[in-house]
């Protein structure tokens, strides 16, 4: 299959610690699929940590990877928010996020030390996890009648759909996720079902 079927992200959270002339830089990387999940991430690493000096971060969101971000918080413009997102883009990830808790040694480090020990300590947390390759999803709400639910289920089973949240009440209501390359037929053959509505979500 087309690589852009696909997309690379971690398999699971790790955190990894990197020392230098007493400063001890903590990374904490996470698979995350949305802003909003990163925000958790974030706000638990600040919970662990409330006696740190920085939070410096970035991620990689998207099938596409076209949403990043990448932070110094409070350190020398360039020195850590890049040197992170390097790492993530260096094994060529997306849904990733890694962030970066320092505690101040007392010696200041340097442009060069700080880029140094963020570059290091994202690199350490990134290699403790095996990179997993996942499909590329799109979103669909479904409505259906119970009566034709069983064939709606049918027809995603077949095609490696996802459900992602499912709602019984007069009506069945779901949300699934669509692979990429089976886009077109499954639409095809969900448009076929008596009384089903459909509607692609953008995320």
């Amino acid at each position: 299959m087309a690589e852009e079927n696909y997309y690379h992200t971690i398999e699971k959270p790790t955190a990894a610690e990197f020392t230098d002339r007493g400063s001890r830089f903590i990374a904490f990387a996470y698979s995350v699929d949305s802003i909003e999940a990163f925000k958790k991430c974030l706000s638990q690493v600040k919970e662990l940590h409330p006696k740190s000096s920085h939070f410096c971060f970035a991620y990689r969101i998207g099938a596409d990877g076209m949403t990043f971000r990448a932070t110094d918080a409070g350190e020398p413009s360039g020195s850590a928010g890049r040197p992170i997102l390097g790492q993530i883009d260096t094994r060529g990830l997306t849904n990733t996020a890694v962030i970066v808790v320092r505690y101040f040694g007392g010696t200041l480090l340097g442009i060069p030390g700080l880029i140094n020990a963020y570059k290091t300590t994202a690199s350490l947390a990134l290699q403790l996890t095996p990179i997993v390759r996942k499909l590329v999803l799109f979103t669909y709400q479904v409505e259906c009648d119970y009566t034709v639910a069983n064939e709606f289920l049918k027809i995603i089973r077949q095609f490696d759909c996802i459900i992602h949240e499912q709602e019984m009440q007069l009506f069945c209501r779901y949300t699934i996720g669509v692979p990429r390359m089976h886009e077109d037929r499954v639409i095809g053959l969900l448009t076929t079902v008596r009384g089903l509505t459909l509607k692609k979500v953008t995320i």
